[in-house]
């Protein structure tokens, strides 16, 4: 064998090889570029978590500073919004229409995406046990968040 036949055998497969690297490597840079993208996502769902959260401990907190009227009186059921139905963010019954919460549903829905008055529900039970629920919607997913409270009268 000659010099210049050994030579024609090998290049072909370092041509090969450089091909099957460059592939190795773009999938590499694929996959870091869906996992920047699955942890921005992961992000703004976590934003939108802390957000709600602290939306619903704002009206707990509105409500433990304005549970009693000035004669004496509780002040709590102005505060019922959709407080009826049993379906997570499908509430029944009638919207408040108190400032308080007015204001507060205004709130939620500038910060919340997809968080219109009707989805959302504040429910004062007996012993004065209030259960906020806020729903929202990323693209197709829905999401909500639960959150009770006893205020004592």
């Amino acid at each position: 064998m000659t010099m210049r036949s050994q030579k024609r055998t090998s290049g072909g497969s370092v041509l090969l090889e450089a091909l099957v690297g460059i592939l190795i490597f773009s999938i590499g840079i694929l996959a870091l570029v869906a996992m920047q993208a699955e942890s921005i996502r992961n992000t703004t769902e976590a934003k939108y978590r802390n957000d709600a959260s602290y939306l619903a401990n704002q009206i707990i907190g509105r409500m433990w500073a304005d549970r009693v009227k000035t004669d004496g009186t509780s002040n709590l059921g102005s505060y019922s919004h959709y407080a009826g139905g049993t379906t997570v963010c499908s509430p029944t019954g009638a919207a408040s229409t108190y400032g308080g919460v007015t204001d507060w549903l205004a709130d939620v829905n500038a910060t919340l995406p997809n968080a219109p008055a009707n989805k959302q529900q504040i429910v004062v039970g007996a012993n004065n046990l209030v259960t906020v629920t806020l729903c929202w919607q990323t693209g197709s997913s829905p999401h909500n968040l639960v959150v009770s409270a006893q205020i004592q009268g």
